[in-house]
């Protein structure tokens, strides 16, 4: 045997060619593998498609302005709808991309919005979140108010004509109005501080503030518990209003037990703040040719409660008047309208003690007291 023949004997044999079997299993998982390759990113594509190059999106920050209105019940799809029709962002979909990915896109409030030109998406939606942008007549209505200063405040604040207002008040029972208020809003434009879109009516403006009133009524079970008195729901309201005429909140609740007690007497109340009303007046002290002045609101010449609130009473108010503090007293006195000390009494004496102290206060502090 030759040298040749010892390395030919030595190598290795040929490979043994794979089974038919194996060969065709192998390609039927290639196969599938490749379709599942295809398919995923048949469903991927579009999103990193988006993430790569991006849905058209202006690069921001924008310019310019414009009022964007977005109605109560509108998508984010109908407000980007109207976003992009009116220049403020590039296409729908990026702004629905941006409300995506910021979760407080879900509480956009409907309102009135001042915005930008050629805003980017994402600066659109921080921009419709920010109370800041939106376009709003801040009116504050304080506890104790008129009907008549009310609706003045409106219509200078508003600027629509105050005989919409008046004619607002007039149509209040078809507003929301209360039955036991008998066709008269005073007493139920309930004060708070309100936040009216541009275009809101003077019917709507009325009709939020006696709605407001109506949660109020709601929120403290008022029908309830003037029943559980033994009192009518507008009694409750027309002494509420009384004591937002008479007493400081810190003491309404005492000021709320004088009532009671003088009703139960019986014995007039004596309320200048009633016959300030029935007079169309806001002195502090009343001359005895006022005092006697006889309208259906002088408690000084007529019994019981006056025929209507006398104003427009708050929460804290209305609350007093359900809760009033234990006490005898039948008089009370408010001794220095500058620090609003008040003192209560059931001795007429007493009072009337207290009273000279208010006399020296108002000699001393000309154009306070009248």
């Amino acid at each position: 045997m030759s040298n040749i023949d010892l390395f030919r004997n030595v190598s290795s044999p040929e490979p043994t060619p794979p089974k038919q079997g194996a060969k065709k299993k192998s390609l039927v998982s290639l196969l599938i593998f490749v379709l599942a390759v295809i398919a995923a990113a048949g469903l991927l594509a579009p999103k990193v498609i988006s993430r790569v190059s991006g849905v058209p999106d202006f690069p921001g920050p924008g310019s310019g302005s414009v009022q964007v209105q977005i109605e109560p019940g509108e998508t984010l799809a109908q407000i980007a709808n109207n976003l992009k029709a009116l220049g403020v962002v590039e296409s729908v979909d990026g702004f629905i991309a941006a409300a995506n990915d910021n979760p407080d896109s879900a509480s956009i409030a409907p309102g009135v919005y001042n915005l930008l030109l050629q805003m980017k998406s994402s600066s659109a939606i921080l921009a419709l979140l920010d109370s800041a942008n939106r376009v709003v007549t801040k009116i504050v209505i304080p506890e104790g108010k008129r009907l008549t200063w009310t609706i003045e405040k409106l219509a200078a604040q508003s600027g629509l004509p105050i005989t919409e207002f008046e004619a607002a008040v007039a149509n209040a029972t078809n507003l929301g109005l209360p039955d036991y208020a008998d066709g008269n809003p005073e007493g139920f434009l309930f004060p708070a501080t309100y936040d009216f879109a541009p275009g809101t009516t003077a019917e709507q403006m009325i009709g939020a503030m006696i709605a407001r009133f109506n949660d109020e009524a709601t929120k403290i079970n008022l029908e309830a518990r003037a029943k559980e008195m033994g009192r009518s729901v507008y009694e409750i309201v027309i002494v509420a209003s009384l004591l937002e005429g008479e007493g400081q909140p810190r003491d309404f609740d005492k000021v709320a037990r004088v009532v009671y007690n003088r009703l139960a007497e019986p014995m007039p109340l004596q309320f200048d703040s009633s016959v300030n009303y029935g007079l169309g007046k806001m002195d502090v002290l009343l001359t005895t040719e006022l005092l006697n002045q006889d309208t259906p609101y002088n408690v000084y010449l007529r019994s019981g409660l006056p025929p209507t609130p006398i104003d427009s009473p708050g929460a804290l108010a209305l609350e007093a008047a359900l809760n009033p503090a234990a006490g005898d007293w039948l008089f009370f006195i408010t001794v220095d309208l500058n620090t609003k000390e008040t003192k209560f009494t059931r001795s007429y004496s007493e009072f009337l003690t207290w009273k000279a102290d208010l006399l020296a206060f108002c000699d001393s502090n000309p154009g306070v007291c009248f």
